[in-house]
């Protein structure tokens, strides 16, 4: 059995219950191969005190990731992941990862403050999966896109 040191932050400021902000960064873990299957998550009680969320709101968001089939509960054991998110070309060791850290790097060394690149990114994203969709309906999009138009270091609204 593995135990992963996994410690969810949790942004009261954000606006998004803190269940959900635990169910989408589990998701980012088991998409970044950081969790994988047979790997035993936090406890609720653990949870609490490294996050100070009550232990019903891990447990609430555990539910959550059961439905979908990503973990399962081991009574008297813990919860233990079920199932990954990741591809090889997700993980922290792909290329993608290493183009998207350069950038990251230049843009840093450009002044740019974290608020600036999570803008871009998030701008670059929707055009970007914009742009898939519409190729899929047969539209057509015009414009720029650069090496982190399909990368986002954050995931929401899942």
């Amino acid at each position: 059995m593995v135990v992963v040191i996994l410690e969810y932050r949790i942004d009261r400021r954000s606006g998004v219950p803190a269940f959900q902000q635990i169910v989408q960064q589990t998701k980012q873990a088991l998409r970044l191969g950081v969790l994988v299957p047979g790997d035993r998550l936090p406890t609720a009680k653990e949870v609490a005190e490294t996050s100070t969320v009550n232990p019903n709101t891990t447990l609430k968001a555990y539910r959550e990731l059961e439905r979908e089939g990503l973990v399962e509960p081991r009574p008297g054991r813990g919860t233990f992941v079920r199932r990954t998110l990741g591809r090889p070309e997700t993980g922290t060791e792909s290329p993608l990862y290493a183009e998207l850290v350069a950038w990251m790097s230049r843009a840093a060394g450009a002044g740019l403050e974290r608020e600036d690149v999570a803008a871009l990114v998030t701008s670059a994203m929707e055009k970007q999966y914009a742009a898939g969709n519409a190729a899929a309906t047969g539209a057509t999009t015009t414009g720029p896109t650069g090496p982190t138009g399909a990368t986002t270091t954050w995931r929401t609204g899942e």
